[in-house]
């Protein structure tokens, strides 16, 4: 099922589109599958590997991003256990 293959979901608060984020949202919460919110569409694009740097490593042009799903965390970290506590505390 869909739950079996994503992890989690990050979403852009400053989405445009108030039916997309509805809709993420309400598929989130029927798949049981974590969402993250952040607040800017540019930094969830950098962070997805949608920039390009210069030699210095500035970003010079990021493609904004409305929402990403997560397949794999990836290796465990703090940073990772941090994330998964929130969830368990129901703070999403």
């Amino acid at each position: 099922g869909i739950n079996a293959e994503y992890m989690g979901c990050v979403l852009a608060e400053d989405c445009s589109e108030a039916a997309y984020i509805r809709l993420v949202e309400a598929l989130c919460g029927q798949h049981g599958i974590d969402l993250i919110k952040v607040p800017s569409r540019q930094q969830l694009g950098e962070w997805v590997g949608l920039a390009k740097y210069d030699k210095a490593g500035n970003v010079r042009k990021v493609v904004a991003n409305s929402c990403c799903v997560v397949k794999d965390y990836g290796e465990k970290s703090k940073s990772l256990e941090m994330i998964l506590e929130h969830f368990k505390g129901g703070k999403a």
